[in-house]
């Protein structure tokens, strides 16, 4: 992509960011504080459980538009990054932009839940639909939802890209980056909540549709109809916005492991040609000296990267190389003499970890 095709996206993205991130925040923020006011204003809903559980949403929700939004149209919008000259910033951000979003999402779960056994023709289950439940409720997930993000505050931390220079607040332990993409992302904020609404939300429109053929108070009637409305409107809005996002972030860990297999391959290729393939010194002892020297260079093998100590560089490289490149280094026979020698003095190091 040209310089100047993608100035052009920078601006557009940045003129995005201004002109329609302020206005959504603006009215994220008065809408979430109006719902506040009205589920505590009015007596009906204070006595409501489902009332309960969308109140503590719109708090989490309107804490994620600080939390979230306001930052991305700094970034976006201004250049002002907080998180890469603060490290606090950077650490406490993410804490708390996933914890107002895994709680705005536990929220209209167990507000959908509860509308379901509210609305429920069996008295045993219309029991499970209570006040006091869904306060303890609240509470235990919040500290569950506190202890499992205080992660970010423990691996999140600034490091000095090699190529730009830059402060980046990344990730810096392996595993829990892999956990945040495949399971955090995808499945506790991603298809699982989704799965969670529109079953029990498709299970409390049926129960609502046969509330005209029960014995009920009308205020009773009309307030079910009401909260349920409000839960499948919700149901409604993440679905078909996460549901997209969702699909988009699977797509792209996908998308990233296949480019890493091709960057691998082409990785292998360059250190092999600068290492066996010199111009102007490329006797066969000479190029089998090199091979020793790489080999007892090699500090571990993993089976998507070789890290590289200082014998090679002044500082660590890591060639990443995928599974199946591995399984040609270690196991294929269909070389020519010369190269079989390569692959004879790599199989000399440890493969515990080699597939």
């Amino acid at each position: 992509m040209s310089t100047s095709t993608t100035s052009i996206f920078t601006f557009v993205a940045q003129q995005v960011s201004i002109y329609f991130g302020i206005p959504m925040l603006i009215a994220g923020v008065i809408g979430g504080i109006l719902n506040i006011i009205v589920f505590l204003s009015l007596q009906t809903f204070r006595q409501s459980s489902c009332a309960f559980y969308l109140t503590i949403m719109s708090i989490f929700n309107t804490g994620l538009l600080v939390a979230g939004l306001f930052s991305r149209i700094m970034i976006s919008g201004f250049t002002i990054d907080w998180g890469q000259s603060s490290l606090f910033y950077c650490k406490f951000r993410l804490f708390f932009l996933n914890t107002f979003t895994l709680m705005s999402l536990i929220c209209i779960c167990l507000a959908t839940i509860d509308q379901y056994f509210a609305t429920c023709s069996y008295p045993r289950w219309q029991q499970w639909s209570n006040f006091k439940l869904a306060y303890r409720l609240i509470i235990a997930f919040v500290l569950i939802a506190i202890l499992h993000n205080i992660q970010y505050y423990l691996f999140y931390n600034h490091i000095q890209l090699p190529i730009t220079g830059k402060i980046s607040c990344i990730i810096t332990n392996d595993i829990f980056a892999k956990y945040v993409s495949y399971w955090f992302n995808l499945v506790f904020i991603g298809f699982l909540p989704i799965i969670i609404t529109v079953f029990f939300g498709s299970l409390a429109y049926y129960n609502v549709r046969q509330l005209t053929y029960r014995t009920l108070p009308l205020v009773r009637r009309e307030l079910d109809k009401q909260l349920t409305v409000m839960v499948l409107v919700q149901v409604a809005t993440n679905f078909f916005t996460l549901t997209p996002f969702n699909i988009l972030s699977a797509l792209s860990l996908n998308k990233s492991i296949m480019s890493d297999q091709i960057v691998a391959c082409s990785n292998l290729e360059h250190l092999l040609q600068i290492e066996f393939q010199t111009t102007f010194i490329n006797d066969e002892p000479f190029k089998l000296g090199q091979l020793s020297l790489l080999s007892h260079s090699i500090s571990y093998i993993d089976t998507c990267k070789f890290i590289f100590n200082e014998f090679i560089a002044n500082n660590n490289k890591t060639l990443f190389i995928d599974q199946h490149t591995l399984k040609l280094i270690f196991n294929c026979t269909q070389y020519d003499t010369f190269a079989w020698e390569l692959v004879k003095s790599i199989r000399s190091l440890s493969q515990s970890s080699c597939p």
